[in-house]
């Protein structure tokens, strides 16, 4: 990372595309501005990298600390010179999908929360994805039996994947009062750890972060459904769910 080095934006003639910020994997910019390219963490800039320069369609980005010689190629240069994502598919032929995965969205204070912030992040990202040329599908499944979740490979609720990857490196819960009642038993949901921080429903920061990430290839890849198992804690879960919605207390289920 460099401390002399980083982007400088000429707001008169940027055009506000949208491509230098999603196409940065280093979160150099401000997702949540996006298009509109604000320059948030300088220091997360490598030096003498040229990415978003050689992607800016309209020449409009320069770099403190420049001293290559290098000219901004108003895009065409575009296709020349790969940024820090190269040797990884061109994202401009990339199909961006985000699958949500829940089991209530009626009660659950935590998956209705999870849902709002989901939403207002893909309104954030889903335009600058497509100026990027990418097709964006935006999911919500619910999850509503124990057959579901062993279709979809379901670990905890509630469950965000980009292009199939879930945007958590691994699935941290805390008892969750809203689907014990449902359930009318102990069930533990989906806590989001970020910076150090846990939440039970995560921060927009952190869902565009996670969904960039894997969207330029720039997380590990882990395969859940090898050995795939559903988890206790959902089939007590549906257990529950279905003896309470059964009017003889599941007797006859």
């Amino acid at each position: 990372m460099a401390k002399t080095w980083y982007p400088v934006i000429d707001y008169l003639n940027c055009s506000e595309c949208g491509t230098c910020v999603i196409m940065c994997p280093n979160g150099v910019y401000d997702v949540e501005k996006a298009p509109s390219p604000v320059v948030r963490n300088p220091v997360a800039c490598i030096e003498h990298c040229h990415g978003c320069g050689n992607r800016c369609p309209v020449g409009a980005i320069t770099y403190v600390g420049e001293e290559t010689g290098w000219m901004p190629p108003t895009g065409s240069q575009a296709d020349e010179e790969p940024c820090c994502t190269c040797g990884r598919e061109d994202v401009t032929k990339k199909k961006v999908v985000i699958d949500y995965l829940y089991l209530d969205l009626q009660s659950c204070d935590r998956c209705i929360g999870t849902d709002g912030v989901l939403d207002e992040v893909m309104m954030i990202l889903t335009p600058s994805l497509k100026l990027a040329g990418c097709e964006v599908l935006y999911n919500k499944i619910e999850i509503k039996t124990e057959e579901l979740a062993r279709k979809y490979q379901f670990l905890s609720s509630p469950t965000i994947r980009a292009n199939g990857i879930d945007i958590c490196r691994t699935v941290a819960e805390n008892k969750c009062g809203c689907c014990s009642e449902i359930s009318e038993s102990d069930v533990d949901c989906r806590v989001f750890e970020y910076n150090g921080e846990t939440y039970e429903v995560p921060p927009k920061e952190m869902l565009a972060e996670a969904i960039l990430r894997i969207v330029f290839g720039l997380s590990e890849r882990s395969c859940t459904c090898i050995n795939y198992e559903l988890p206790e804690n959902l089939k007590t879960f549906f257990r529950g769910k279905k003896n309470t919605e059964c009017s003889c207390g599941g007797n006859c289920c």
